[in-house]
């Protein structure tokens, strides 16, 4: 679904809550059963149905048991996954963060607001360092690079800097986030900026490669082509990995998320695929050493 799918005159949807009713949905077509049957069951209207199905509405747990019994879904796994994904999504949309205190675009600020909220992390990168290990001299070259001024978020490049190093708290505060990171080596031969923020950032990609909540790797020229090179993505996970999985994929002038069980699972395969091509986590970082010898 696109961001702007997301909205509907004044009422706003969430991702979460989209993909919580998604599942609902499945579970209850699978079933066989109505929307007015689900809605019996809850001495509820059919349209609050429809709401909760379309993610409009945050759902309750009473609510998720009564039509897990309904639909006869009876795996604590199942039920647990869903619980959770509802009860993230109600934080998410009460929720006053940190990122509230900056100028950052509707689209991005949604992102930031589920990585906070996220367990699980899997980024694939082709183009650039991802946003989490950036270098403020890499985030300012960026921002100052010409091609990147036709989609440049508002706001000073100081806040966005700081916003930027403001997202890290995921990777040193409990709970930590676990975050799977694969970087084509494209993304290290063409700094913003050249030679003047290419040693600091190897530097400080070689630093975050140490902790133990973090897996870096590379993937190099020599592995060929792939289907990941067609654009990247970060694939979202709030409970058990795989479970209720959303995907952001961004692209110059549109960003998306893929909310889909189907969908988001080929995107974690196709990652798999990208993280086996790859060096792993020692030859990666043994190549991240020989490129700052190089420079």
């Amino acid at each position: 679904m696109t961001i702007s799918q997301a909205r509907q005159g004044n009422s706003t949807t969430s991702v979460l809550g989209r993909r919580l009713g998604a599942e609902l949905l499945r579970l209850r077509t699978t079933a066989g059963l109505t929307q007015p049957q689900a809605a019996k069951v809850l001495s509820a209207s059919t349209a609050k149905i429809a709401k909760m199905e379309g993610g409009w509405v945050p759902v309750r747990d009473p609510d998720i048991r009564a039509l897990c019994e309904l639909y006869g879904v009876n795996d604590p796994g199942i039920v647990g996954s869903l619980l959770e994904l509802a009860r993230v999504d109600r934080e998410r949309r009460k929720a006053k963060g940190w990122w509230d205190e900056y100028t950052i675009p509707g689209v991005m600020q949604e992102y930031i607001a589920l990585e906070s909220a996220a367990t699980t992390i899997k980024a694939w990168q082709p183009a650039f360092i991802p946003g989490l290990l950036q270098t403020p001299d890499y985030v300012r070259a960026l921002r100052g690079n010409p091609a990147a001024q036709a989609t440049k978020s508002p706001g000073s490049d100081e806040e966005f800097v700081a916003a930027r190093l403001a997202r890290r708290r995921r990777l040193s505060e409990e709970p930590l986030l676990s975050l799977r990171l694969v970087i084509y080596e494209a993304a290290l031969r063409n700094f913003p900026g050249g030679a003047a923020t290419s040693e600091g950032q190897i530097n400080e990609l070689m630093r975050m490669a140490d902790l133990p909540n973090l897996s870096l790797r590379i993937f190099p020229f020599s592995a060929g082509t792939h289907p990941g090179l067609h654009g990247s993505f970060n694939i979202l996970s709030f409970a058990t990995p795989g479970a209720m999985d959303v995907v952001y994929v961004e692209a110059p002038f549109a960003e998306r998320w893929v909310e889909g069980g189907e969908a988001t699972a080929a995107y974690d395969e196709l990652f798999e695929r990208i993280a086996e091509r790859s060096l792993d986590e020692r030859e990666s970082v043994s190549f991240l050493h020989n490129l700052r010898k190089g420079l």
